[in-house]
């Protein structure tokens, strides 16, 4: 694997190429990239690299929002078939005849969702900066929220905004268990849960603190506590443990049983790093957006973006 690591560490010199990684993918990828963060980080320093060739280490979507925001560069996926069961639970063809049902809405999606999603949103938001942009809306303006539910109905307590939800989930964030999750802190009594707000509301209730994977490791970061229930997806650890080495991470348990207790997206570990060596390589497989769909959907991610500024 050093040698691998190494073969891809010297083709990205060769091509120009950077390498954007999410926190959710294996640790051997995260080690290789140029920049590991969640899904506002990552669409903020695609916008700002200076490469030929982005190697986006993640899923499909986030690919296609890196493409939207550089359409002059290359941008290349790792595995074509990485997706994202949120994303697919919202098809554009019943989302726009959602939209039409309810045309005094504005609309706001989150980022976890398909280009085509976007193009039909008046604003992206991701988990770093949901609160902030919905609560940038009047109150009396009705708004549409898609696609994640759960996400949605963070929001609503947080904001008091009344907002029309989309049914849609995350699998991985709705996999943790409640009765598990409460077994695991009578074992650890002192530590500190916190989690993602895709999870569903029973597990954000026992939580101390709600927020995106960023916000998650710069608050284990800089509590004074040395144990945490970590409930998202169990990539995450990799650079919390490194950040935080003397702290003990427990990952969040998952409903069914599997190969670590915790839950892991399928998708984000489809990619592997003899994948992401073939794609920078072959420079294949590419992501492309049609240019009258980038152009719709870049109007609502500069949006998000200059709001969370």
């Amino acid at each position: 694997m050093k040698n691998l690591k190494e073969q891809i560490i010297k083709l990205k010199k060769e091509k120009k190429a950077v390498i954007l990684a999410h926190y959710y993918q294996e640790a051997a990828i995260q080690d290789v990239a140029d920049y590991v963060g969640d899904s506002l980080g990552l669409s903020q320093e695609a916008m700002n690299v200076d490469a030929d060739i982005i190697v986006f280490a993640g899923v499909h979507f986030m690919a296609e929002t890196a493409k939207i925001l550089n359409p002059d560069k290359k941008v290349i996926l790792p595995d074509l078939k990485a997706g994202c069961s949120l994303a697919e639970s919202c098809p554009p063809d019943l989302f726009k005849e959602f939209i039409d049902n309810h045309p005094d809405h504005i609309v706001i999606t989150y980022v976890n969702c398909s280009a085509e999603i976007k193009a039909l949103s008046d604003i992206v938001c991701t988990s770093s900066n949901a609160i902030k942009i919905v609560e940038s809306i009047p109150k009396d303006v009705p708004i549409i929220f898609a696609p994640d539910k759960n996400l949605g109905k963070y929001i609503i307590s947080k904001t008091g905004h009344d907002m029309l939800l989309w049914d849609g989930s995350c699998v991985v964030h709705e996999a943790f268990s409640l009765d598990k999750l409460i077994e695991v802190h009578k074992l650890h009594p002192n530590a500190t849960i916190i989690a993602h707000p895709e999870s569903e509301t029973p597990i954000l209730e026992t939580a101390s603190y709600i927020g995106s994977t960023a916000g998650m490791i710069d608050y284990v970061k800089t509590n004074s506590n040395d144990q945490f229930i970590v409930a998202t997806e169990v990539g995450i650890l990799h650079k919390m443990q490194q950040l935080v080495p003397d702290k003990t991470l427990i990952p969040a348990p998952a409903k069914e049983d599997n190969t670590c207790a915790c839950s892991e997206c399928g998708y984000m570990k489809m990619n592997t790093l003899q994948k992401l060596y073939d794609c920078l390589l072959n420079e294949s497989p590419e992501i492309n957006v049609s240019e009258e769909i980038r152009i719709k959907a870049l109007i609502p991610i500069e949006r998000m973006l200059e709001l969370s500024k």
